[in-house]
């Protein structure tokens, strides 16, 4: 069947790329940030046009989501009754309890933004995906930001579920719980719980991928991306500065890297190694020797090898990697003495080698806070795969919920019909008196 969608702070693609995996056709996406919008215009609305249907309204190019709302109000009011989803995830560096939660966090407003879409537009499906602490984050009207969207998604006609799902139970190398909230209009779906429809399918979700049935490890999803001493080549796009890069494998050692290689041929972009000093080196030997794997380092690991830095975590290969963050030095790869590479951080997103990213490494100093560089929009990104497997089963709703708004309607139309005269000429008065 035809579907289609508005993909709200869409970042680089992740969940566009999964939404039309699954079925969907985007009509526009809305991201603010110039180098995420190019990553999400070169893989996707390049790469597969056939998934996107972008109107003639819109310039195509990066967008606030409140600007375009302010200035587009007509043209969104104009598409009521015709987008089957609105999905997205507001900013969720205002919840996560990674970071100082500030309630006068700009990028927390956003969430009222994105209901403002759902007001005007009006879809039939709703989906939004954030941290954990979305659940927990307090909101200034009383109770959490959760108990916010849905009272808000309630009175605007709405039925609310919602849940916190584990990235890694739909084959993603990766634990990333993250709160996933989906809404239908109010009526139709009695009876059906979206998030039993969705653990149900996971089985299948996964055979036909051939993951699964246990969890996908770190080793599963990156060890066909090595290193080779000193033989190995200059980055192309960063080697006239001495990076180097990593190399994939003539083959794959595992599914999961098998289907990461799907429509791949060449050698994947965004595997520039970084360069780390001596001391680096040996600081992150010790980790790897002396520090439980998988896990942030603890205090007296910390104190005891004179780390000031909090969120250091060394990758266990055997097991799924903690949530990625935008940070580049965050993990230490579990076989040698070195940060991730962008490529890497995306194979544990579950992004494909074919999908580039755009833009800058990384950012620092005041331009951090505001700015979108490789590593941060594949740590922002929803996991492809997750977005596929919920993507499937919203999919699987709309034909319901259709067919609900065709019996409704058949519905009225024999109370219309129940109200009119047998016989003879029917007046407007009739009709009048039948709504």
């Amino acid at each position: 069947m035809t579907a289609n969608c508005i993909d709200l702070f869409s970042g680089c693609g992740g969940l566009s790329l999964g939404l039309g995996s699954a079925g969907f056709k985007t009509r526009f996406a809305v991201e603010a940030h110039d180098d995420a919008f190019a990553t999400y215009e070169k893989n996707l609305l390049h790469r597969h046009p056939e998934r996107h249907d972008w109107p003639s309204w819109l310039e195509r190019r990066a967008w606030r989501a409140e600007e375009l709302f302010s200035e587009h109000k007509t043209e969104l009011k104009a598409l009521r009754g015709s987008v089957d989803l609105i999905a997205g995830g507001p900013p969720c560096q205002g919840f996560t309890t990674n970071g100082l939660r500030r309630p006068d966090d700009p990028r927390s407003r956003m969430v009222d933004v994105y209901l403002n879409f759902v007001r005007e537009v009006r879809p039939c499906l709703v989906l939004l995906e954030n941290v954990q602490g979305f659940r927990s984050m307090p909101h200034g009207t009383g109770g959490t930001y959760e108990d916010y969207v849905r009272g808000q998604l309630v009175e605007a006609g709405y039925d609310v579920w919602s849940d916190v799902l584990r990235a890694m139970d739909w084959g993603v190398p990766q634990r990333r719980p993250r709160f996933v909230l989906i809404a239908a209009k109010a009526g139709a779906l009695t009876g059906i719980d979206p998030f039993l429809r969705l653990r149900v399918a996971r089985q299948k979700f996964l055979q036909v991928r051939n993951l699964g049935p246990g969890p996908t490890s770190a080793q599963d999803a990156i060890s066909d991306l090595e290193t080779n001493g000193d033989e190995m080549p200059l980055d192309e796009e960063w080697g006239h500065l001495g990076f180097k890069r990593l190399q994939r494998k003539a083959s794959s050692s595992s599914s999961f890297q098998k289907l990461m290689r799907v429509e791949s041929h060449d050698q994947p972009t965004d595997l520039r190694l970084p360069r780390h000093r001596q001391p680096a080196i040996q600081r992150m030997k010790d980790i790897l020797s002396t520090c439980e794997r998988g896990v942030c380092l603890r205090r007296d690991d910390r104190e005891r090898l004179g780390i000031g830095k909090r969120s250091t975590t060394p990758l266990d290969p055997n097991a799924p990697a903690p949530t990625i963050s935008t940070l580049p030095d965050d993990f230490v790869h579990y076989g040698a003495p070195r940060s991730m590479t962008v490529r890497e951080h995306a194979r544990l997103q579950s992004f494909p080698d074919w999908f580039s990213f755009q833009g800058p490494y990384t950012s620092g100093g005041k331009q951090r806070r505001n700015a979108s560089p490789r590593f941060t929009q594949v740590g922002n990104a929803v996991p492809p795969l997750l977005a596929e497997a919920i993507g499937e089963v919203m999919l699987g709703l709309l034909p319901i919920i259709r067919d609900n708004d065709v019996s409704h309607f058949s519905e009225g139309v024999n109370m219309l019909c129940k109200g009119l005269p047998q016989n003879g000429e029917i007046h407007d008065g009739d009709i009048v008196a039948t709504l």
